[in-house]
């Protein structure tokens, strides 16, 4: 699997190595890895080592950096499929990422005699349309009932077997109905020791939200609401502690926006801070939060992403962007959660969630 190792993967590998499967997990080592794929003797991390940083920071033109960067990502794949690795009987590759990682594993599973299954979580276009018939060696397994649709027509029009297995969250994803074991982390986390008094009593809203600070996830849009809930205090709505997690390109772009609201008296009623968690501690801040925020935008239309599993998995109820063919696969509007299309869409969420008038004292209901 040639990916991001860590919270993505870990729910799979771990089902496959319960039952007895061996797994060589291949990806970019980047943060620290969940404890499940590191003390399991039946599972080798194989990392991916990172191009040169001359062709990661920019400094190059991209019709350069570009095509260096794939052949070094092809060779290094070469290497291990072929080397490090011993022949397997599957091959599962997520995708995206399609380049070069396709290419060079359907020639590792000619030559070794592999299956390869397709983990299809979004589209990368320029990938081959994988048009060889249905006695290919390819098995997909698409995440969304309208991305098997879409494989099966054009441009894609895939004959081979295609078998949609929804997402589920990793067992570490569960709710924390004891109110002394939430006390507890919240009193252990930075962001949220100063006001876990307020946090447990209702007397502030805490808000979660995951990102990888990317461009299809605009987060103007949540900072936003954030302005425009602020007023909303005068109709008892309490102030809301929105946590962003992850780490990415944009995020220094934001937090420059974040400074200047806080310095403009813009955020009124809203504090909001970031971080960057273990696994363990984004999943217990889940279950201690209030709601979660999802602000990805599906270039395909038909993915889904991650991280709303796992707020369910937490018990977490969660609000995200809508404007997607897969969004009401997984999310019941007003059941377990709500979408919104504009910033005023969210702030009036917030507000309708957040008012002891209208709602009572807790988001989760």
């Amino acid at each position: 699997m040639a990916t991001r190792i860590g919270q993505e993967v870990e729910p799979k590998i771990s089902y496959r190595k319960k039952h007895g499967g061996r797994v060589d997990l291949i990806g970019y080592q980047e943060s620290e890895l969940p404890a499940g794929l590191t003390d399991n003797p039946l599972i080798t991390i194989v990392p991916l080592p990172l191009p040169p940083p001359v062709l990661r920071d920019g400094s190059l033109p991209f019709f350069f950096a570009g095509p260096c960067k794939v052949l070094w990502q092809i060779w290094t794949l070469f290497v291990i499929l072929f080397y490090t690795t011993k022949p397997a009987r599957w091959l599962l590759v997520q995708n995206p990422p399609s380049i070069p990682t396709f290419f060079i594993a359907y020639i590792a599973c000619i030559f070794r005699n592999t299956h390869l299954i397709i983990d299809w979580h979004n589209y990368g276009w320029t990938i081959l349309a994988g048009t060889r018939g249905p006695k290919h060696i390819f098995f997909h397994s698409p995440f969304r009932r309208a991305m098997e649709r879409q494989l099966r027509e054009s441009p894609y029009k895939i004959k081979s077997p295609i078998f949609t297995l929804h997402d589920r969250p990793a067992s570490i994803f569960q709710p924390i109905t004891d109110q002394e074991k939430r006390r507890a982390f919240l009193e252990r986390l930075p962001e949220t020791k100063d006001q876990v008094d307020a946090i447990m009593n209702g007397d502030v809203r805490l808000l979660v939200s995951s990102t990888s600070w990317t461009p299809d996830e605009d987060f103007n849009l949540l900072l936003n609401a954030l302005v425009k809930y602020g007023p909303f205090a005068e109709f008892d709505c309490p102030p809301i502690l929105a946590i962003i997690t992850g780490k990415g390109p944009q995020k220094e772009i934001y937090l420059n926006r974040i400074a200047e609201l806080t310095e403009s008296y813009d955020l009124v009623n809203v504090t909001i801070k970031t971080a960057w968690l273990s696994i363990e501690d984004y999943a217990s801040l889940l279950a201690c939060a209030d709601l979660g925020v999802c602000l990805h935008k599906s270039s395909s239309g038909v993915d889904l992403p991650m991280k709303v599993v796992d707020m369910f998995g937490a018990g977490l109820p969660v609000v995200g962007y809508d404007q997607y063919f897969s969004w009401p696969e997984l999310v019941k509007e007003g059941v377990n959660g709500w979408g919104f299309t504009t910033s005023d869409d969210l702030a009036d969420i917030f507000w309708k969630k957040s008012s002891r008038i209208r709602v009572g004292r807790n988001w989760r209901g």
